[in-house]
C-alpha cells in the first residue's frame, strides 16, 4: 500500500518516533514532524490533527511508532482496550496483521481506507458514535428558514436580555477564557474534557489554535477554539464552552462564530456525539449537511 510521503527531516527529529514495537509518548517536540503531515489529509477526521492527538494523549494513552516501511502509527488504549490508527496511509497486509494481532482493532478508519481493508480480508464496521458532524458554514451563520426558527428565538432572547460583545481569542483574553472554563467546570458533575480544554488554552499559541471569546454584560461568558482541517476547506471546533446562566448563549455563539470564519472554510466540523443521546439530538437539530464517517477494523473470525 502507498503511504504518505514524509518531507525531508533532520535525523534528530525523525528519530523521536522509534521503530515498532517500540513507541514514544506524544510530545510538543513532535509537532514540526507531524503537523505538516496531518495538514495534508483530505478526509477531515477531527481526531487527525496534531493538536487533538497531543491534547488527548493522556485520555487515550496515545503513543507514536514507526513501521519498517516508514508508516507512522498512533497507538492507544481506551480503558483496557488497545487500538491503533493509521492516518497517513495503510502499510502492507503483513504489517497490518501484526498490528491487529498486537492491538486488536484499528480506529478512525476513513471511507477511503474502508474498501482497501475489506479487500485485504479485514472486517470493517461502522462507528456511528464517532461520526463527525459537518455543517455548511454559511447556513450556520445565516440560520434562515423555518427549520431554524427555535434557534433564532433563543438568539433573540439572548441579545435582547444582555449587552454582548465578541472578540478574537487573542493572548490578552486567555485569562478570561480560563475563567469561563473554570466556571463551566463548576456547573458540571463530570470533568468531561476539562483537562484537555485547559491545556488547549494554555498552549494555544504553540498549537496554533484560534477562536473567539464572548462577553455578556461585560463578563466573560463563552469561547470557541479550533483549527483548520481537510486541507483548509473545513474548520473543526475542538472546544466550545458557555455558561448556563445566559439563556440562548450557546445558540448565539454558534451563529456568531460561524459568521466570523472566513469564506475558504465551507464547512464547520463540530466533532462527534460519543453516543450521548442528548448531545446527538442537539447536533442533529442544527441540520448537518453530512458526516465525516469513521469505521473500526478487526481481524476476520477464525474459520471452523
Amino acid at each position: 500500500m502507498t503511504t504518505l510521503t514524509i518531507p525531508s527531516l533532520s535525523g534528530a527529529l525523525a528519530s523521536m518516533i522509534p521503530e515498532y514495537p517500540h513507541a514514544a509518548a506524544v510530545t510538543l517536540a513532535m509537532r514540526p514532524l507531524l503537523h505538516p503531515m496531518f495538514q495534508t489529509l483530505p478526509d477531515g477526521i477531527s481526531e487527525f490533527t496534531f493538536a487533538n492527538i497531543y491534547l488527548f494523549r493522556a485520555g487515550h494513552h496515545y503513543e507514536m511508532t514507526r513501521l519498517p516501511d516508514g508508516s507512522h502509527v498512533i497507538l492507544g488504549k481506551d480503558g483496557d482496550r488497545r487500538f491503533f490508527m493509521l492516518p497517513f496511509g495503510l502499510p502492507d497486509k503483513s504489517l497490518l496483521y501484526t498490528l491487529m494481532a498486537d492491538h486488536g482493532r484499528m480506529k478512525c478508519v476513513s471511507t477511503t481506507q474502508k474498501p482497501q481493508l475489506e479487500a485485504m480480508g479485514f472486517v470493517v464496521v461502522e462507528d456511528r458514535d464517532n461520526f463527525d458532524y459537518l455543517y455548511l458554514r454559511r447556513e450556520l451563520a445565516e440560520l434562515t428558514g423555518r427549520k431554524f426558527q427555535k434557534k433564532r428565538n433563543l438568539i433573540k432572547a439572548f441579545i435582547n436580555n444582555f449587552n454582548y460583545e465578541g472578540r478574537p481569542l487573542l493572548d490578552e483574553y486567555l485569562p478570561d477564557a480560563l475563567a469561563i472554563l473554570e466556571s463551566w467546570r463548576q456547573e458540571h458533575d463530570s470533568p468531561g474534557d476539562y483537562i484537555a480544554a485547559r491545556e488547549a488554552l494554555e498552549k494555544s499559541e504553540e498549537l496554533q489554535l484560534c477562536g473567539g471569546i464572548y462577553y455578556a454584560d461585560g463578563q466573560p461568558a463563552a469561547y470557541s477554539l479550533g483549527e483548520e482541517l481537510a486541507c483548509g476547506t473545513s474548520f473543526v471546533i475542538h472546544f466550545e464552552k458557555a455558561l448556563n446562566c445566559y439563556k440562548g448563549l450557546y445558540q448565539f455563539v454558534n451563529q456568531a462564530f460561524a459568521s466570523i470564519i472566513s469564506d475558504p472554510y465551507t464547512t464547520l466540523n463540530r466533532e462527534q456525539d460519543l453516543g450521548q443521546e442528548g448531545l446527538r439530538q442537539a447536533k442533529l437539530s442544527y441540520r448537518p449537511t453530512g458526516f465525516v464517517e469513521k469505521f473500526c477494523a478487526i481481524l476476520p473470525p477464525v474459520a471452523g
